[in-house]
């Protein structure tokens, strides 16, 4: 597989080492082009004896992954294709997490700018993730649109953090910074913007350099648990929410508010608190 094959990816490999930037202008959000091609380079790698890290980075210093494409309100049957290929009872977004966090190879977020929604359930689902302090920011803001969470974030982040943090994150809807992330557990570290390159690097590269079958093993000894029961109720809860006429008012006067723009995201939490429901 070659960097010609995506669109929105740039891949780069050295030393057992895949470097996977994002580029989805203008705020890299989550739309079904940009979910496919993450989805296909990881099964694509998944068997690669060649590739033992993978580092995922955004060319948008700004922005890592915005959230989930909220225009996708008008397309109901966007996801169909990935939903065929998704695991029973789980949803795309669902899945999309759990194809990552079942990923052999060890993933690794570099987190320089914001994650919401979907972004954020991305940084979550990943192995381990830095971001950069004063610019480094996760959101799951989700309620302000009249949901909750749908691609895991129930269930990641009371696997990382206590059940009252999540909720505060959850329904607090607000921006965290990544000092209180990582205080949180939601990251590993938050480190100087300046030192946050090197450090990523390094880690990857003395990682990608143990020897055969250690990072297999560590994984195996330390396996994700098993959240399957607990995507089902977050399901149906973010279902139940997304039929209801305040989540599709809230989600159209975002976009007409400036929702998904670079101006709109950069204070999303404010624009949509700002909306009449």
């Amino acid at each position: 597989m070659t960097d010609t094959d995506f669109g929105r990816l740039s891949i780069s490999h050295d030393h057992g080492v895949s470097t996977i930037t994002i580029d989805n202008p203008p705020v890299n959000v989550l739309d079904v082009s940009l979910m496919s091609e993450i989805s296909r380079f990881l099964v694509a790698v998944r068997d690669d004896l060649n590739t033992r890290v993978l580092v995922f980075q955004s060319a948008n210093p700004e922005f890592f992954i915005a959230h989930v494409d909220m225009t996708l309100i008008d397309e109901p049957h966007a996801f169909d294709e990935l939903a065929r290929h998704a695991p029973e009872d789980l949803n795309p977004f669902q899945a999309f997490g759990e194809l990552l966090r079942e990923q052999p190879q060890v993933t690794i977020v570099k987190l320089a700018g914001l994650a919401r929604g979907g972004g954020a359930e991305f940084v979550a689902a990943a192995d381990m993730a830095f971001a950069a302090e004063g610019l480094a920011g996760l959101a799951q803001c989700e309620a302000l649109m009249g949901i909750t969470p749908g691609g895991g974030a129930t269930q990641y982040l009371t696997s990382r953090m206590t059940r009252g943090r999540a909720l505060e994150v959850i329904l607090g809807a607000d921006l965290i910074d990544a000092a209180t992330a990582e205080r949180y557990g939601w990251i590993n570290r938050a480190l100087p913007a300046a030192e946050l390159d090197d450090f990523v690097d390094r880690l990857a590269r003395n990682i990608a350099a143990l020897p055969e079958g250690v990072i297999a093993a560590a994984k195996q000894a330390m396996p994700a648990p098993d959240l399957r029961e607990g995507f089902y109720r977050e399901h149906d809860a973010w279902a139940g929410l997304f039929a209801r006429p305040a989540a599709e008012k809230l989600i159209r006067g975002g976009l007409k508010a400036g929702a998904q723009t670079r101006v709109g995201e950069r204070n999303l939490e404010g624009l949509l608190r700002g909306l009449e429901i």
